[in-house]
């Protein structure tokens, strides 16, 4: 078994957590707000670090899950962290940071000798409860490698995409489809609302089609109800809205279709939604209020 750090106990990153120290590997846990990580410490009884430096120190692997690109950047390359972690250890970005996060880090890193994998996920805390997520990894090979057993304990497969950066840009591109297709479904289901079609029926017609993409199958309970849980909410929808249109202009992209996912999330946003589901954005073409949700 191994020494494992993660930084960063949000929703993710406790899911993570949980199921690595479930796999017997010996957990330490940090985040910027200490109180998260201290429930978290004592409700799977692992060590909670004061500082993300003592928290690396000693570590086989870090699983960072922080949230977003410069809270990454800030942490990883913080000399302190540098100096704690040991040239045999691996670290792993877990989050959406971005490309040109991943691509500064590894920099860093690799001017220390030290081994760093970019692996953003897609999936979900129930994906990740569930050991189904899909990791996207770039960096060494070797040290994605390395990795994959940890990575098994809450991810179903591992797909390698060569040099660091690209699991990041993987991420967006597929994020882009996941964005898209959200905002098709909560249209489509507008539409068929103010047809006068049953919401269900229609919602079993798109399932049986050859839109039916297991999206569909996982979203239901949101796009139906308002009871289920928040997944993703429309501020960190936002923010993955933005990394993608911005690295899409960089290279010479519009993605006019995304461009106007983005209007309309940020119009649902501005209306009270940012903490809603980002199926939710059914409801805000609706006119209905922003439904009041548990958290997952």
């Amino acid at each position: 078994m191994s020494n494992v750090t993660i930084l960063g106990t949000g929703r993710m990153g406790a899911a993570m957590a949980e199921m690595v120290a479930q796999a017997g590997h010996d957990v330490t846990v940090w985040n910027r707000t200490s109180e998260t990580a201290e429930t978290l410490a004592s409700r799977l009884g692992c060590h909670v670090a004061a500082h993300a430096a003592e928290a690396v120190r000693g570590s086989d692997f870090v699983l960072s899950s922080l949230a977003d690109g410069p809270a990454t950047v800030t942490t990883l390359l913080d000399s302190d962290v540098l100096d704690a972690l040991s040239a045999d250890s691996i670290t792993c970005d877990m989050a959406t940071s971005g490309p040109s996060a991943a691509l500064e880090v590894a920099r860093g890193f690799g001017d220390r000798g030290l081994s760093f994998v970019d692996s953003p996920v897609a999936g979900s805390v129930a994906s990740v409860l569930s050991s189904a997520l899909l990791v996207m990894a770039s960096g060494p090979e070797p040290a994605v490698t390395r990795a994959t057993p940890i990575f098994g304990a809450f991810a179903r497969e591992v797909v390698f995409l060569g040099d660091a950066g690209r699991g990041q840009a993987m991420k967006l591109c597929a994020g882009l489809v996941v964005h898209t297709l959200n905002s098709a479904v909560a249209e489509g289901l507008a539409l068929a609302t103010r047809a006068g079609i049953d919401p269900t029926l229609a919602y079993g017609v798109f399932t049986g089609s050859s839109v039916g993409a297991p999206y569909l199958t996982y979203k239901r309970e949101v796009f139906l109800g308002t009871e289920a849980p928040v997944a993703m909410a429309l501020d960190l929808s936002g923010k993955d809205l933005a990394l993608i249109l911005d690295y899409a202009r960089d290279r010479g992209l519009s993605l006019p279709v995304l461009s106007g996912v983005v209007d309309e999330v940020s119009a649902a946003r501005a209306h009270g939604y940012g903490s809603a589901d980002m199926a939710d954005v059914l409801r805000f073409l609706l006119g209905e209020d922003a439904p009041s949700r548990s958290q997952l």
